[in-house]
């Protein structure tokens, strides 16, 4: 339970400090200013997803040498996360968004969960419980 602690509570840092640097290249979010509040519970959000991916490389032990998959898996529950919002108009991009061609989504989102939920459970991996 300790190392999911440690995983949720690194993610949410670490998103915290993702969503802020990347917030200005967004346009809105749904139609509205992108405030801290918002940034905080989209963090919270992607700390959740994070710690969901990340649960079974933690207790399945034949998957502890295969933590590279956590970034395969977060891009593509990103860029899913992305197709979702950017459908529904939760969220828009600006033009300083650099989009990933034939996903069309913006590259800094898609590349999120994958990366700092990879950086999340190594930093588990090196914590002594």
């Amino acid at each position: 339970m300790k190392r999911l602690v440690t995983v949720f509570i690194s993610a949410f840092v670490l998103n915290i400090f993702w969503e802020n640097l990347h917030s200005f290249l967004y346009n809105n979010y749904m139609g509205g200013k992108i405030t801290e509040f918002i940034l905080i519970r989209a963090s919270l959000f992607d700390a959740i997803l994070i710690t969901t991916v990340v649960l079974p490389f933690i207790f399945i032990s034949s998957l502890k040498d295969k933590s590279w998959l956590i970034i395969v898996i977060g891009i593509v529950v990103a860029i899913f996360n992305e197709w979702y919002g950017l459908s529904t108009g939760r969220w828009a991009y600006n033009s300083l968004m650099p989009i990933v061609p034939i996903l069309k989504v913006g590259l800094t989102p898609m590349l999120q969960l994958g990366v700092l939920g990879y950086l999340s459970y190594k930093f588990q991996e090196h914590i002594n419980f």
